[in-house]
């Protein structure tokens, strides 16, 4: 019973733990905009280098579903901080601000 309730507490505080992250704030530069599907294309920034200027290639570029009236104020090339949630394995921006 013991060991059940411990697994169930881990298995609980990883869930938690795992949504968080996902709201945490990222930057990166968007490389592609699509106005009619909704969706951006974000290169991410590492951690750390969110201020460098040479040198500081992301990741691998990723896509994300946004509502209509979010792309309005971004464009491609712009740096942007922003947040996203993921359901159902599609990525949401829930926030996305121009730097």
């Amino acid at each position: 019973m013991k060991l059940t309730q411990t697994f169930l507490a881990g298995s609980l505080l990883a869930l938690v733990s795992s949504g968080a992250l996902a709201q945490e704030a990222l930057t990166g530069t968007v490389t592609m905009l699509n106005r009619i599907s909704g969706t951006i294309t974000i290169q991410p920034t590492p951690k750390g280098t969110e201020s460098a200027t040479v040198g500081a290639a992301g990741g691998t570029a990723e896509q994300f579903k946004v509502q209509a009236g979010m792309l309005t104020s971004v464009h491609a090339g712009d740096r942007v901080t922003f947040s996203f949630s993921e359901n159902g394995g599609t990525k949401t921006i829930t926030k996305i601000e121009k730097r």
